[in-house]
């Protein structure tokens, strides 16, 4: 398997030379790492050539390097049904700039970006609405950013007694933090239904 995708890493590379910055199997997966203005031209390359037809979009993602100058890295992956392949695509990106939405090539794309510009922050140009997806109206920060701490900002929840929304900063105990690695089961004080019979 890893034979073919070998291959299938060399014929993407010289096909598609300025686009593709390296061709690696790991693991038993193909990944590429590319140029992010090239992107597009490269998924409709993935999707069309008769060697590839990766035409379904399976995630998209991404990954924190705050101490990199190019911070991010979006990750691809397509799957092809057609060749019993699948392959990752990786771009670098710095905090300030945009990578183009594939929206147009793979409508699936829609909510993927959606979720990485929620967590991450990263902004796809192109894009038919970006805006938060997993997270509230008002929320301040980028969850998965290594840089978002834990504590400290504001929740908000409807209270029965007042009898509207209520925004209340979110505290995290230390006791929270602290795991004895018992079964939850060791040290009950409390007897399950049935259990009383075998007195």
């Amino acid at each position: 398997m890893s034979e073919a995708l070998q291959e299938l890493g060399a014929h993407i590379a010289l096909k598609q030379a300025d686009a593709v910055q390296s061709a690696t199997v790991a693991f038993g997966e193909l990944t590429l790492v590319a140029v992010p203005e090239r992107l597009e031209a490269l998924v409709e390359f993935l999707r069309a050539d008769s060697a590839c037809r990766f035409s379904s979009l399976v995630d998209i993602t991404a990954v924190d390097h705050p101490d990199r100058a190019e911070r991010f890295d979006v990750v691809y992956h397509f799957l092809s049904m057609y060749q019993n392949h699948r392959i990752r695509v990786k771009i670098a990106i710095g905090e300030e700039e945009m990578v183009p939405s594939l929206t147009a090539i793979h409508p699936s794309a829609n909510w993927f970006e959606r979720e990485v510009f929620d967590m991450f922050g990263i902004l796809f140009s192109g894009h038919p609405d970006l805006r938060r997806i997993l997270t509230d109206y008002g929320f301040r920060g980028f969850p998965l950013r290594k840089d978002f701490p834990t504590t400290g900002y504001t929740e908000v929840r409807y209270d029965e007694a007042q009898k509207r929304v209520v925004y209340e900063p979110v505290k995290l105990v230390q006791e929270y933090r602290q795991f004895d690695f018992m079964s939850p089961w060791e040290g009950a004080e409390y007897i399950l239904p049935g259990d009383e019979k075998k007195a």
